[in-house]
């Protein structure tokens, strides 16, 4: 199949990022770098996260250092230095030019950059997330629009089963593949037939 000669839409390819394994920079401790900052500990909440300001302006971040031994604050301006030793870097300041002096910096090191409202500059986006248990959906929009992927996430909570029945779910099918025969065309079928079958359970809207 020649993939080319499909309407391509949203080109992004999506990951789940280990961050526990990697390491993080984000530059800015304002209103946007406390809201990268949250949403990145409320999935990863052991990641490896370092943060740096020359003004903390939302306190929230400091209590947050409290709490996450993986989060390390420095209230000082960015150096170059900061870079070293880092895999993702998240640029969340309000100013424009800094972001583009640092971005110009991390392409250099091939560092994947997410740059704060600056979709061009951006390397990769932190999508919106619907949480089950060990189920995660990321809902991304190309950049185009937070606020949809927002609505489609509240839309995704209030439609799923709650978080004990998809974990249990779960649970069942991975011990039913632990001990499924056959070869792996035969396991795709009947994990297949078993969840389609909890899904025509599920009540019709």
């Amino acid at each position: 199949m020649n993939y080319l000669d499909q309407d391509s839409g949203n080109i992004l390819f999506p990951g789940f990022f280990k961050l526990h394994q990697l390491q993080l920079l984000i530059v800015g401790g304002g209103n946007v770098g406390l809201e990268k900052l949250e949403a990145i500990l409320k999935n990863s909440p052991h990641a490896n996260v370092s943060l740096v300001a020359g003004e903390i302006r939302r306190p929230e971040i400091l209590e947050l250092a409290k709490h996450h031994n993986g989060l390390k604050v420095e209230i000082r301006p960015f150096q170059e230095s900061d870079l070293d030793g880092k895999d993702l870097v998240i640029l969340a300041t309000d100013q424009p030019e800094l972001h583009k002096q640092i971005k110009a910096t991390t392409e250099e090191r091939h560092l994947l950059t997410n740059v704060a409202d600056t979709p061009d500059l951006c390397d990769f986006y932190l999508c919106s997330i619907v949480k089950r248990g060990d189920l995660k959906i990321g809902i991304s929009t190309n950049g185009k629009s937070p606020t949809l992927a927002k609505r489609m996430r509240q839309y995704l909570t209030a439609t799923l089963p709650d978080t004990e029945e998809v974990q249990q779910l779960l649970d069942n099918l991975k011990s039913i593949r632990d001990k499924l025969g056959g070869d792996f065309d035969y396991k795709v079928q009947k994990l297949n037939e078993i969840t389609s079958a909890w899904l025509d359970e599920k009540p019709k809207e």
